[in-house]
């Protein structure tokens, strides 16, 4: 069974250890390092073959909104779960736009933290309802969905695919949803970015929560 590779990131030991504990009872997680910054999660990248950095995000030095951007433009295929206290809505959305495969509290169960690991891993999107109910609640109420939709050339099939998508499915299960193939998936979400002008899946997701189309 391969394991998937963890880094642990946090400028508090006990939190660090207390996870690694954690993770730890898992059989297919393998704790390989431990950092407490952005600049030392970037090194253990580099130093290891790390397959996701699960990362506080208000640490000194270098905070994991920072720590997520420079481990993207660097190794793009590692993926970036922040995990902590706090419910920022400004850390939130520039973590996501810095590449951040999701974000969850540190108070969050074992298996929800696993789930987010695994999910992550497989390319999708990791947000905690808590989390979730708050950036609606921060978004704008003014945007009506068919003023957005016709704004951006958006047709209903492209929102029912950006709203899977806010809601953490792949391609394969936005297909079996929408009864499509997985690659024709792939081409509207390509389709998607275009029009909406972003780089990735990821921005689609804080662009659906900013704008209320995962109602």
């Amino acid at each position: 069974m391969k394991k998937i590779k963890i880094a642990i990131v946090d400028d508090e030991k006990l939190i660090q250890e207390g996870l690694k504990i954690i993770l730890s009872t898992y059989e297919d997680i393998d704790v390989v390092s431990m950092g407490e910054n952005g600049y030392e999660a970037l090194n253990i990248c580099e130093s290891n073959d790390i397959d996701l950095v699960l990362m506080d995000v208000r640490m000194p030095i270098c905070n994991g909104v920072i720590g997520t951007k420079i481990i993207k433009e660097k190794f793009p295929n590692t993926k970036v779960l922040i995990l902590t206290t706090f419910k920022d809505m400004e850390y939130i959305q520039e973590a996501l736009k810095n590449g951040a495969s999701g974000y969850l509290l540190k108070d969050s169960s074992p298996d929800l933290i696993y789930g987010g690991i695994k999910a992550a891993i497989k390319g999708n999107i990791v947000i905690h309802p808590e989390i979730a109910n708050d950036i609606l609640n921060h978004s704008s109420t003014e945007n009506n969905i068919d003023n957005i939709l016709e704004e951006y050339d958006l047709n209903h099939k492209e929102y029912e695919i950006i709203k899977y998508i806010a809601d953490g499915l792949s391609n394969k299960e936005i297909g079996e949803r929408l009864f499509l193939s997985e690659g024709t998936i792939k081409n509207n979400v390509s389709t998607i970015l275009s029009k909406l002008k972003l780089r990735d899946r990821t921005q689609i997701v804080v662009f659906a929560f900013k704008n209320n189309l995962t109602k």
